[in-house]
């Protein structure tokens, strides 16, 4: 089964590492270069808030954008949690899709075919999840063959049934089991995504990237709930929800500093940007690269918008390119 759907990937529009090369970037400055990823820009939007593409084509050419993390793909398709499943809080929102996906064998039949078909040169980063390290073992090992997947995020904030319900990003030993099943399998880079609801992330860090992680992305969303007040029961029909907008962004901030001031491995920042200072922010926090998610759900244009508003503010700045500021970045961690 699993040759006959990679069979059905194209050959000819494939994405490699150095397909980025290809591309005719207007703004040079704006290049990164990580594992697995020579990025035209930073920008990218955050898994499960551009589903796999197609839903955002027609707003913007999504060649523009440095890359795109796609929706969480699971062995088996996925309906996820009941409704109602999203609810609007100050500067933010809370959501409990639960992980509503088409599976692994419609993602790679349909959903990466069509990415590759119309726009060959973007870098993908599929993101992985699952309830048991044979789960991510099992997506992992397929999905990383598919021509334009440059890069895996592992959605570690799921539970682990084999460990009676422990959150596989809450635990270092066990986040560290997962990322180096995946890390034998996979044929790209792996990017383990850290989830803020504990009480150590930077144990957590060092733990994936001792087990061989390529990367991190950071963070995913905290855990919050909100209240109906006339039936005084929760919002959700889960009762409680990931957190995520423009609120984060200060934890967001704090914990991409910790953590990049003790591993070496890049990371790809998240979690309440809205615009090219906080994006900005996020890098000098020292973040190699920045994903968008909540806010393009009110601004679909929001990275576009981003990545057209960063060399202005560098100019301003007095930064000539965003791989010096990383490298700036970079040395004063290391020397204080």
């Amino acid at each position: 089964m699993s040759q006959n759907l990679n069979a059905s990937m194209p050959d000819a529009p494939a994405t490699s590492p150095d397909t980025a090369q290809s591309r005719q970037n207007p703004h040079p400055r704006l290049a990164v270069k990580l594992p697995g990823l020579d990025l035209q820009n930073p920008l990218m939007p955050a898994s499960g808030c551009c589903g796999f593409g197609q839903e955002y084509d027609e707003y913007f050419d999504l060649s523009r954008l440095g890359s795109i993390m796609v929706k969480a793909t699971t062995l088996e398709p996925r309906a996820g949690n009941p409704v109602p499943r999203v609810a609007e809080s100050p500067s933010g929102m809370l959501n409990a899709i639960g992980l509503q996906n088409p599976g692994i064998d419609a993602v790679m039949a349909q959903k990466l075919p069509w990415l590759a078909e119309h726009h060959p040169t973007l870098p993908v980063i599929a993101n992985v999840a699952g309830y048991t390290v044979d789960d991510y073992v099992g997506v992992a090992e397929r999905i990383s063959t598919a021509p334009n997947v440059a890069a895996l995020e592992l959605n570690i904030s799921c539970p682990n049934v084999k460990q009676g319900g422990i959150t596989f990003g809450t635990s270092p030993t066990v986040a560290a089991e997962v990322t180096a099943a995946v890390k034998a399998v996979s044929q790209v880079p792996v990017y383990v995504k850290l989830s803020p609801n504990v009480t150590d992330i930077v144990s957590i860090a060092r733990a994936v990237e001792d087990a061989g992680a390529d990367g991190l992305s950071m963070i995913n969303t905290l855990l919050g709930m909100r209240l109906n007040l006339r039936t005084r029961q929760p919002i959700i029909a889960n009762r409680t929800g990931g957190l995520s907008g423009a609120a984060i962004l200060p934890v967001a901030i704090r914990m991409i500093d910790a953590v990049t001031s003790v591993v070496k491995i890049p990371v790809i920042g998240m979690g309440g940007v809205t615009d090219a200072p906080s994006a900005l922010e996020m890098m000098m926090a020292g973040a190699s690269a920045v994903a968008v998610g909540t806010h393009m759900f009110t601004t679909p244009l929001a990275c576009i918008d981003i990545i057209e508003s960063l060399e202005p503010l560098l100019d301003e700045l007095g930064i000539e390119t965003l791989e010096d500021l990383i490298r700036e970045v970079r040395e004063a961690k290391e020397n204080r």
